[in-house]
């Protein structure tokens, strides 16, 4: 997969930046912007390119016949969104349980427009005591990676800080869905 990903990327004028050290064998990985369904295809070759295993989220909707066989072959993790199910714990304890384990959390949730991104994602590397890699998608540069390492302080406020002034810079394939403002609770 990986030279056929790299070839793929490389047609459509995509470069692949940065990496997570070989030293961190779990963390929850940002994917964002996220504003297309095309950001999980990008996003998808370009784990592929670098090698990096990962597990990712996605509605259990998608989860039905052929296509619901591939995501779970491509590492999804179905998530009931209609219920609280403490996903937070439910993903913790899959991180004390592995080795080695990188998650791709979109912080925001969906596609679409949203007020505000949620936490889950800083809880859960929080509780786990694993870093978040910030990874993104800049469409206007045509670039994708890793960008900063977080070790989550415990305080939000001050990390989401460091998190919005990464990503104020990035391009989102439909900027007009791309909102960095502070998140409440999960």
């Amino acid at each position: 997969m990986r030279n056929f990903s790299q070839f793929l990327l490389r047609i459509a004028g995509w470069r692949i930046l940065g990496e997570i050290p070989e030293n961190i064998h779990k963390c929850v990985i940002l994917a964002a912007p996220h504003t297309s369904n095309w950001d999980f295809v990008v996003g998808r070759l370009a784990y592929y390119v670098l090698g990096v295993p990962v597990k990712f989220l996605i509605k259990k909707e998608s989860f039905k016949g052929l296509a619901g066989h591939i995501l779970l072959k491509m590492g999804g993790i179905p998530v009931d969104r209609s219920r609280s199910n403490n996903l937070v714990d439910q993903i913790a304890r899959l991180f004390a349980k592995e080795k080695q384990l990188n998650v791709v959390i979109t912080p925001e949730g969906t596609r679409k427009l949203v007020k505000e991104w949620k936490k889950g994602y800083y809880y859960i590397a929080l509780k786990a005591n694993i870093p978040i890699v910030m990874g993104f998608l800049d469409y206007g540069r045509k670039e994708a990676g890793f960008g900063p390492i977080l070790y989550p302080s415990g305080d939000y406020e001050k990390d989401f800080q460091l998190i919005k002034g990464f990503y104020q810079d990035k391009q989102a394939r439909y900027p007009e869905k791309f909102n960095l403002s502070q998140a409440k609770s999960a």
